[in-house]
């Protein structure tokens, strides 16, 4: 345990020299709030949080981080994403991928610089189609590997979307 602590501050002195924090893979549960101490003075420009067992971020990650333009968050437990979101203006990617999602956040709709999502190989039965279509800055959505419902999935490929949009081949459902 002491070993991923070390790591942890590292990393941190690491990012306070190029903006960009690295916490991918060091078994965290939330995100300590020795790491918003150690970096109250940076002004990040990415974090890679990818492989850790987080179930939340905290909206105090949106407030210490705002003028993040990266973050990655695949490969964790997370299910819902904090309204607070929406305050990360430069945010234009977000990687989602490989967590627990069964509906896309809505907040996603609200980054008004996101231009790449990547929310595959999560559990999304649906998503706020008419948002969708809302967004300007988007250039990709990834939902492959989702469960999409059918009516989900017709909806999506009837729309003519400003971005790529991919989805995985409906699978017929055994009657």
């Amino acid at each position: 345990m002491a070993h991923l602590v070390v790591k942890v501050i590292q990393r941190c002195e690491d990012a306070t020299e190029d903006g960009n924090l690295d916490l991918s893979k060091c078994e965290l549960m939330q995100i300590p709030d020795a790491v918003y101490h150690l970096m109250r003075n940076t002004q990040l420009q990415t974090c890679d949080l990818s492989g850790n067992v987080l179930k939340s971020v905290l909206p105090k990650f949106s407030i210490k981080f705002s003028a993040i333009t990266d973050l990655n968050l695949s490969d964790n437990k997370l299910s819902r994403l904090p309204d607070e979101f929406a305050s990360l203006t430069a945010l234009a990617r977000l990687n989602i991928s490989h967590n627990s999602f069964i509906v896309l956040p809505q907040v996603v709709w609200k980054l008004p610089s996101l231009t790449n999502l990547d929310a595959k190989d999560n559990a999304i039965l649906e998503i706020d189609t008419d948002e969708v279509i809302a967004s300007d800055s988007l250039a990709s959505v990834d939902l492959r590997n989702n469960p999409l419902s059918r009516n989900c999935r017709r909806k999506l490929q009837g729309f003519q979307t400003p971005f790529l949009l991919q989805i995985s081949n409906d699978v017929d459902d055994d009657w």
